[in-house]
């Protein structure tokens, strides 16, 4: 299993089901990954200001290429500005 690694990671915000079965809420420190256990937890490091954030796996993608983690509107804005739509990342699974 992937332990740690450095990617692209986007955000969404759109309202709708996770894989999980839970809606997805925007506000929330959540994220999607294609093959991590719906539930881990996952600190996300953006190196370029070094600033984190802890989210919780609840759905499954992104289906984009160079990318490894879709984050909540709220986990990304944590760590970076929405409005470079994507960023690169540094990530540690904590547990699964």
């Amino acid at each position: 299993m992937i332990s740690s690694g450095t990617c692209g990671a986007s955000y969404y915000d759109e309202p709708q089901m996770t894989a999980s079965g839970e809606r997805f809420d925007p506000n929330a420190m959540t994220a999607a990954h294609k093959t991590l256990p719906l539930g881990s937890k996952v600190r996300v490091t953006n190196p370029a200001n070094g600033e984190s954030v802890t989210v919780r796996i609840n759905d499954r993608g992104p289906y984009t290429g160079g990318r490894c983690l879709d984050l909540s509107r709220a986990a990304f804005s944590a760590i970076g500005d929405t409005g470079a739509g994507v960023m690169r990342v540094e990530y540690e699974v904590l547990a699964t």
